[in-house]
């Protein structure tokens, strides 16, 4: 786990349910309601170039076969649209297979309305991969019962570079926050949380000027390997790719890289995940004393995979 267009295409029409939504066809979930965000979110967001003329109608059914293929396949979680694994009493997501798996239940996911002239970030006429959508809009939001982490409760949740790179080994952070500085550092948006059990997740958004310097950054430092070029504090060695992320919940123009601290560990076991989606890369940390649980730390990259795609 995915910006856009001032409105998202619309889905095939089928018939409304019990509740009045409409269904998404073959889906045994009701999808949950997409929702504008507040005007205050769009204050944020990046300025569009100038508004471009009514794109053809058939770019307008690319653009809607886009995002029934995108609903179909994330529809194979378990949810109606690609926004969500929420509901904890769902037993048919691949790899998680049981009732009490787990996983935590995250308000409905919302997608953020954009400025007039927007384009999505993987658009033809976005050659950039800029996402116009609020960066604080595009965090995935803490799930019910959690505590917020106070030190990442910036002003609509931004933080500097420094707070971003202490998640990294002191030695690296100087020439990394070089490389940030020259490199097209827009912003970072960051939200954390623990949970009753102690399970704690931090989650950074870091926006570029384009895709091209977000790749460049990655590239230099961050890597993709079968193993993490430069581990996140806390992990005892190299931690390799996870190989129980279910692989089939690919979100279509994104990558992900995703680690799991090796045996034997320290007193934290430690997993994270790196999303490249355009212009905007995640860092998204997971841990818990002696052993943190697979199910949620992939259901937090899931979910904010697809808000990014």
């Amino acid at each position: 786990m995915t910006g856009q267009k001032s409105e998202m295409p619309p889905l095939p029409e089928s018939p409304p349910s019990a509740d009045g939504l409409p269904e998404i066809p073959a889906m045994p979930e009701r999808a949950p309601d997409v929702v504008a965000v507040p005007e205050a979110e769009a204050e944020a967001t990046p300025e569009p170039g100038p508004a471009l003329a009514p794109r053809p109608e058939r770019r307008k059914l690319r653009a809607v076969l886009r995002w029934t293929a995108a609903v179909l396949v994330f529809g194979s979680l378990g949810t109606g649209v690609a926004y969500g694994i929420t509901d904890q009493t769902r037993t048919d997501v691949p790899g998680l297979s049981t009732r009490n798996d787990g996983r935590w239940v995250y308000p409905k996911l919302t997608m953020p309305v954009l400025p007039a002239g927007a384009r999505l970030p993987f658009d033809k006429d976005n050659p950039g991969g800029i996402h116009y959508a609020s960066l604080s809009a595009l965090l995935l939001p803490a799930p019910a019962g959690s505590k917020p982490l106070p030190e990442l409760k910036g002003d609509k949740n931004r933080v500097s570079p420094d707070r971003f790179l202490a998640e990294y080994p002191e030695e690296e952070r100087s020439g990394m926050k070089q490389d940030l500085t020259d490199g097209g550092l827009l912003d970072i948006a960051a939200r954390g949380w623990t949970m009753p059990d102690s399970t704690s997740t931090r989650i950074y958004l870091v926006r570029f000027r384009s895709a091209g310097f977000a790749n460049e950054f990655v590239d230099n430092h961050l890597g993709g390997a079968l193993e993490a070029t430069l581990p996140v504090n806390g992990v005892e060695d190299s931690p390799p790719l996870d190989e129980s992320y279910p692989a089939h919940t690919t979100v279509p123009s994104t990558e992900r890289d995703v680690y799991d601290e090796a045996a034997p560990r320290g007193p934290l076991h430690v997993r994270h995940a790196y999303i490249r989606s355009g212009d905007t890369v995640a860092l998204i940390i997971q841990s818990k004393k002696v052993k943190a649980p697979a199910v949620p730390f992939h259901q937090a990259v899931v979910l904010q995979n697809q808000l990014l795609g």
